[in-house]
């Protein structure tokens, strides 16, 4: 059978948020919408950012389904008034990212924290006995120091996550690692700063980015719509 005209869904703009921090729930929740963007077979995806950053198994999860569904879709990215470490993680995963002057991203790198109280267990007169199975199963233990030997395996455990996180952003935003590392210090800059040091394409508003998807997808950016999965609203 030869349809007469397009199913709706081609003619409009598919858009997924991200909102808050990037964590298991937000995961299943984004990676259920980049399938059904490509069943229903969006012509473009509006990906709108609005997070701090997350955890880094759940963002290289959602950066892989995007990467993926380049091959299908156009894909770009809208930076809100946060896009930041994780943020920008899934970002990359986008052909494009258009950011605001003054939103807030960056912030590439990865971090480990832990809590010593060992001091004040001991003024209040609390210890602990811990029977373990290896030397390093308490590793980050809150009632004692870091051993030398335990400094070493957290700091190669982030050197391996950040060196993953410079990989991605070079691969996705087309720079060399050694020009991503000169700005992947921790620092956060703004999307002006962004757009000089090539991690966004553009500056603009969201309706922006969504006009440049529509463009990229071969759709009137003055007709067509979004189809907002979370809401399952217009925008």
């Amino acid at each position: 059978m030869i349809w007469p005209f397009k199913p709706r869904y081609r003619k409009q703009v598919a858009r997924i948020e991200v909102a808050g921090a990037i964590a298991g729930a937000t995961r299943k929740r984004v990676l259920e919408a980049l399938k059904e963007v490509e069943e229903k077979k969006f012509p473009a995806l509006l990906l709108r950012i609005d997070s701090p950053g997350g955890t880094v198994g759940d963002s290289q999860e959602i950066y892989n389904a995007l990467k993926k569904l380049q091959e299908k879709v156009k894909i770009v990215a809208s930076f809100g008034n946060i896009s930041a470490s994780g943020g920008v993680y899934i970002g990359v995963g986008a052909h494009h990212i258009v950011a605001n002057p003054g939103t807030i991203t960056g912030s590439i790198g990865v971090i480990l924290r832990g809590n010593n109280i060992e001091k004040l267990l001991e003024r209040v007169g609390v210890s602990f006995k811990v029977i373990k199975s290896g030397p390093y199963k308490d590793i980050l233990a809150f009632d004692r120091a870091l051993t030398p030997a335990e400094e070493t395996i957290l700091q190669e455990l982030i050197d391996t996550s950040y060196g993953q996180f410079v990989r991605t952003v070079a691969e996705g935003r087309h720079l060399s690692e050694q020009q991503v590392r000169e700005f992947a210090d921790g620092r956060v800059f703004t999307g002006e700063q962004a757009l000089a040091l090539g991690v966004v394409d553009r500056l603009g508003s969201e309706d922006d980015a969504r006009r440049w998807a529509a463009e990229l997808g071969g759709l009137d950016p003055d007709k067509a719509e979004c189809y907002t999965f979370e809401e399952k609203n217009r925008c």
